[in-house]
């Protein structure tokens, strides 16, 4: 075995305690075999993969992609906007049952769809404001349900830019606030689990209690304190490779370019998916995690109650059920899923995490110490995880 130092590019004033790299060689060659494969097959251009367990951190990288390279995350940093609500919730500048209209007033007196399939024209009066605690659980009414014909899903698309992350495409929070405020809600809150559009919120809601942009906060309350310092909305393009997308004929074209549409800061920072990462920081963002909410030097970063919230389930049987697209029979914390059944060799109780649409995973288990990290640029096709997610993920769990 040999080891490498990781996680050495600390901001100032960070003082990060030097984690170690162990290349292990499990079956046919260990990660790095199968990153190779993936890559000489054509399934990616590039990948960049870590698994951590018992004291060893095992890393990979394979064509395009290397251990320092930034890539778009997509849905891997919704866990990141909610640790920062959740911070805010320890400050005591939110509460988890406050409205969310006390900060956002647009979003007062919503309306909301008399059934999920009636026309956006056809509303009735939300019974409740929806809370904190309801965008946290993506439970306030906004988002996408299985069924992506619904009526009320087409004007979060095309006026507010929801789904494919396009940074430069979407409005300045004010506008996409005010925008957010005449669309209709699907469901009353609390009502049903819906994807992406809460985490947005969430951004928006930080900034407001705050009076400071999303990345600054995130800057200032995260990343600087935690040691992620190549965590951002944009990126160099000389450090940013393409982002690509399959074609029908079974190919690949790039979908956005290393000057594209991550190389300047967004008009709309986006909680839901507009960060760019490295492996490195990815990690050590879940190692807080790991550790109750503690950085490497041993700062407190967020509450041990608060990293509980964040990996706890708090969905009902049939919200599980009515969003299997989306979470395969798991649950939902806040920014993140949560394992509540076995059914695969990676699903572990309380396994927390969640995969973005760039090709990106990103999970922890607290009680084993177990993190899995996965990052490549090939754009994902449907919610379900690809099959080489899924392969990594069996790899991580030892089958």
């Amino acid at each position: 075995m040999r080891t490498v130092p990781i996680g050495h590019r600390c901001r100032k004033g960070t003082s990060m305690r030097e984690v170690h790299e162990v290349h292990e060689v499990r079956g046919a060659g260990g990660l790095q075999a199968l990153l190779d494969r993936w890559v000489a097959d054509g399934a990616v251009p590039g990948a960049v993969a870590l698994v951590a367990r018992e004291g060893q951190v095992e890393t990979a990288a394979a064509g395009e992609l290397g251990r320092e390279s930034l890539v778009r995350i997509a849905s891997v940093g919704k866990p990141v906007t909610a640790a920062a609500v959740l911070q805010l919730v320890d400050d005591g500048a939110l509460a988890l049952d406050d409205p969310v209209e006390r900060w956002l007033p647009e979003l007062a007196d919503r309306r909301v769809v008399r059934t999920p399939g009636a026309p956006v024209t056809d509303t009735v009066p939300a019974d409740r404001p929806f809370t904190v605690r309801d965008v946290l659980e993506s439970r306030a009414g906004y988002g996408f349900p299985a069924d992506f014909s619904l009526p009320a899903l087409a004007p979060l698309v095309t006026e507010l830019g929801q789904g494919p992350p396009q940074p430069q495409r979407v409005r300045p929070p004010e506008e996409w606030t005010a925008v957010l405020a005449g669309i209709p809600m699907l469901h009353q809150p609390g009502a049903g689990w819906l994807y992406n559009t809460c985490s947005d919120i969430q951004g928006v809601l930080v900034a407001r209690a705050t009076g400071q942009p999303l990345d600054q906060v995130l800057e200032e309350r995260l990343f600087d304190p935690l040691g992620m310092p190549d965590t951002a909305f944009h990126a160099p393009a000389d450090r940013l490779g393409p982002l690509y997308r399959p074609t029908p004929d079974g190919t690949l074209e790039v979908a956005d370019p290393p000057d594209g549409q991550w190389s300047t800061p967004p008009p709309f920072p986006s909680g839901a998916g507009g960060l760019v990462s490295t492996l490195d920081d990815v990690f050590t963002f879940l190692r807080m995690l790991r550790a109750g909410g503690r950085a490497e030097d041993g700062r407190r970063v967020l509450s041990l109650g608060a990293v509980r919230l964040m990996t706890t389930d708090h969905l009902t049987e049939r919200q599980r059920a009515d969003s299997a697209l989306f979470l395969e029979g798991q649950g939902w914390g806040y920014g993140g899923s949560v394992d509540v059944v076995r059914r695969e060799p990676w699903n572990a109780p309380g396994r927390y995490g969640w995969v973005g649409g760039t090709g990106t995973a990103a999970h922890v288990v607290r009680s084993t110490g177990l993190v899995t990290v996965l990052l490549t640029q090939r754009e994902m096709t449907s919610p379900t995880p690809p099959p080489l997610m899924r392969e990594f993920w069996r790899y991580a769990a030892g089958g």
